[in-house]
């Protein structure tokens, strides 16, 4: 492979795109494989060709109307858009000793020759030239056109020259011997292959073009992405903290129903209690009118149903209820039907013996012992009951 692009590479060809639009230029000079002709070069055989059709005109009279009419029109063998008419390639091929013949003339027909024996053809269609030559024992098409030098099999030439005529083309059979090259010689001895036709430089170019819309677009896209991933990322880690968020609430909210719970399972013991224990005054009350007090609370409060199986006998416990924060130091159970009477004389809180404990007692403190004791005079009944 490394062979056929070494070879191709010794292939002369010029392009349009490197010199605007002198294809009669490219085509001579690929055809000699070098650059052997100038836009300067042929301009001058143009205006020599000009000179010369002048002074056949002239002949007819200076003073005709032939001869002014053919004065006022541009040249017809060059332009300004690098445009050489046949007559200049063809007095430039002379210089090399070379001659062209129209392909598809009666005069050449007659001599049958095939095309896969000559050597080159030049092809023209409106302003447009291009060269077919043979370089060792393979064609080529060398058309400027072309973003390199195009094989043609040998049992392609044929069919590829008559497209040609098809599509309009003027061929020119160029007869006698071309110069040297070093792409001739060395196809003389190798073959090459081509494994991808060349393409149009309109089509290069367009592909090019294509190429970096399709890498702006690309790269567009690709920017796009990266911006949508990171705004994906924001959005993720947007919806974390949300959820995070969340759940500290849902915490907060629980931790909240559950000392809303405490304090209301608080205030309804209290609001309970407090219902049963009578209310105070803000001011002080004197020992005896704390023991009515307590004599009346008890009386109402604290006559529970006791006996021997039904709820209809009850007796008043207010005659057995110690008074408050008496110490009790006989632990073990009286006999039945007996209610545990303490053993040393009871001492108050403020540890005065004798004294009366409504004074420094507070109601709480009443209650416990009364609850106390009535719990205690129960479960003795109960036991009572069972003996029997």
């Amino acid at each position: 492979m490394w062979r056929n692009s070494l070879v191709f590479s010794h292939i002369h060809q010029q392009a349009v795109w490197q010199e605007g639009s002198l294809c009669a230029q490219h085509c001579l000079n690929n055809l000699l494989q070098g650059e052997y002709f100038s836009p300067v070069e042929l301009s001058s055989i143009a205006h020599q060709l000009d000179e010369e059709e002048r002074m056949r005109m002239a002949e007819g009279g200076v003073t005709s109307e032939d001869y002014r009419t053919f004065l006022q029109q541009p040249s017809g063998n060059m332009d300004d858009s690098g445009f050489f008419s046949i007559q200049v390639i063809s007095n430039a091929l002379k210089v090399w000793g070379l001659e062209l013949i129209l392909f598809n003339s009666p005069e050449y027909q007659r001599l049958r020759i095939d095309p896969i024996n000559e050597r080159s053809f030049i092809c023209n269609y409106k302003e447009h030239w291009f060269t077919v030559r043979k370089l060792g024992k393979q064609w080529f098409n060398l058309n400027s056109l072309l973003t390199g030098p195009e094989l043609i099999s040998d049992t392609y030439l044929a069919l590829f020259l008559a497209q040609l005529q098809q599509e309009g083309y003027s061929i020119f059979v160029v007869k006698g011997d071309l110069p040297d090259c070093e792409a001739d010689q060395l196809l003389q001895m190798i073959r090459v292959q081509q494994m991808h036709r060349p393409k149009l430089i309109g089509e290069e170019l367009a592909q090019l073009k294509e190429q970096r819309v399709q890498k702006t677009d690309l790269e567009r896209v690709l920017e796009a992405n990266d911006g949508s991933t990171v705004l994906d990322e924001d959005e993720e880690d947007l919806q974390r903290a949300l959820a995070l968020s969340r759940q500290e609430i849902d915490m907060e909210d629980e931790e909240a129903d559950l000392r809303r719970a405490i304090q209301l399972s608080m205030q309804g013991s209290s609001r309970s209690i407090s219902q049963d224990i009578p209310q105070t005054s803000g001011t002080h009350l004197t020992s005896e009118e704390l023991r009515k007090r307590r004599e009346a609370y008890f009386e109402k409060g604290y006559c529970r149903p006791v006996g021997t199986g039904t709820w209809g006998q009850t007796i008043n416990l207010n005659h057995q209820l110690p008074k408050p924060n008496y110490t009790m130091q006989q632990q073990q159970q009286d006999p039945p039907g007996q209610l545990s009477q303490p053993s040393e004389r009871p001492t108050t809180s403020s540890g005065a013996p004798g004294s009366d404990p409504g004074d420094a007692m507070s109601e709480e403190d009443m209650l416990q012992a009364a609850v106390t004791m009535s719990l205690e005079t129960v479960r003795n009944n109960f036991k009572t009951d069972g003996k029997k």
